[in-house]
């Protein structure tokens, strides 16, 4: 059984995987009344999410649409925290790795300080501006394209550059993480740099609030298979993590901290 605001987050997935939904085909999904998803719809527009129609909804934003990093890093902010302190503990002393230009990520940065030897490879500029005056930090920054949206630089500049590296652990984010489609994301640039980022690592790690979970962004770059963790929180459906495991990836789920009142 999905709280509210988790059962809000995969009937919006749901509504942007599809294009639309009608009101009795949420309700059979999540197994709840049509009342509770008038209700759900209803504050889903009020927070300009969708759009509601006569019986349903239908998806405001197509496959190609992405927020600005200003805009994801304040969504699901106490998951992506969660997540990212799970992920930090993975790393060691001496590790080279690898973080993607991803919100969820972005949040591992207040974590690396506490390391006294450490390579950090990223394409972001602001991961590169958090990090570059912690001496126990190596800080490697890869060329290429800035997009503006996102904050990171692209393009096959990175690409070139990425060829060349190897890291011990790369740690991604995504947009979308569906088991059929793989890891998602709107940008065909961003995708193609991402790849490159998966194939130079020895361990990829992928971290993901449940609002991802279901959703098809543009542009694949990896699949499922392809990786070897996943980091998500404990509002992640159970049988999609089940589903993970059927796979071969390993599941860390980190649990949420409570909102004080």
């Amino acid at each position: 059984m999905l709280y509210g605001e988790e059962r809000k987050a995969h009937i919006l997935a749901y509504v942007q995987r599809h294009h639309r939904a009608s009101v009795q085909e949420l309700s059979q999904r999540f197994g709840v009344s049509e009342s509770t998803i008038r209700r759900d719809l209803k504050e889903l527009e009020e927070a300009n999410l969708l759009r509601r129609t006569h019986g349903g909804a239908i998806a405001l934003r197509g496959v190609a649409f992405e927020p600005t990093f200003g805009e994801k890093e304040d969504q699901f902010r106490r998951e992506k925290e969660a997540i990212a302190a799970a992920a930090a503990t993975l790393i060691e002393d001496g590790d080279t790795i690898l973080l993607d230009s991803g919100t969820t990520v972005y949040h591992m940065v207040r974590h690396l300080v506490r390391f006294s030897r450490l390579t950090v490879v990223t394409n972001s500029l602001v991961f590169a501006r958090e990090l570059l005056d912690h001496p126990g930090i190596e800080l490697v920054v890869v060329g290429g394209i800035l997009r503006h949206n996102t904050l990171a630089l692209v393009g096959p500049l990175a690409e070139q550059a990425l060829d060349g590296l190897r890291v011990d652990k790369a740690f991604m984010a995504t947009n979308g993480l569906d088991i059929r489609e793989g890891l998602t994301t709107p940008n065909l640039l961003e995708a193609a740099t991402k790849r490159k980022m998966i194939r130079s690592a020895k361990q990829v790690y992928l971290l993901a609030d449940h609002s991802k979970i279901g959703n098809v962004a543009f542009a694949k770059f990896a699949d499922i298979t392809e990786l070897d963790t996943c980091i998500l929180d404990n509002g992640a459906p159970e049988g999609f993590v089940a589903e993970l495991r059927e796979r071969g990836v390993d599941v860390i789920l980190a649990p949420v901290r409570e909102e004080r009142e």
